[in-house]
């Protein structure tokens, strides 16, 4: 199993970013996605998840509205599009195949 995330980087509060997560070795359609993050000094936290057909999603209150998780199951390759990001949102960011494996995680800084 291999996760590699990618689309991290330095963004002003208010900007957006997309995030990816390149899948490999398991059958990704058959996989549900996710996408935690964590800032430095707090705990690893789940940001959103996404279903084996992309037809059912759930997303953290704190990014409600302002993050989309999609996926193409054709690349292999969850997204994380950002928008409206905040300060709060600064955190490295990681891709989670189901219940199990993790990506190295890719950072995310909002700052002025």
């Amino acid at each position: 199993v291999q996760l590699v995330e990618s689309g991290g980087g330095l963004v002003q509060p208010g900007g957006s970013l997309r995030l990816s997560c390149a899948a490999s070795g398991f059958a990704f359609r058959s996989s549900g996605m996710s996408w935690y993050r964590q800032a430095p000094g707090n705990e690893r936290e789940l940001v959103a998840v996404i279903n084996t057909f992309g037809s059912s999603t759930y997303y953290a209150d704190s990014v409600k509205g302002r993050f989309t998780i999609s996926r193409d199951n054709a690349k292999n390759t969850v997204y994380l599009q950002m928008n409206n990001l905040k300060s709060e949102d600064t955190a490295v960011y990681y891709c989670r195949l189901g219940s199990g494996s993790w990506g190295q995680g890719t950072q995310v800084t909002v700052s002025s």
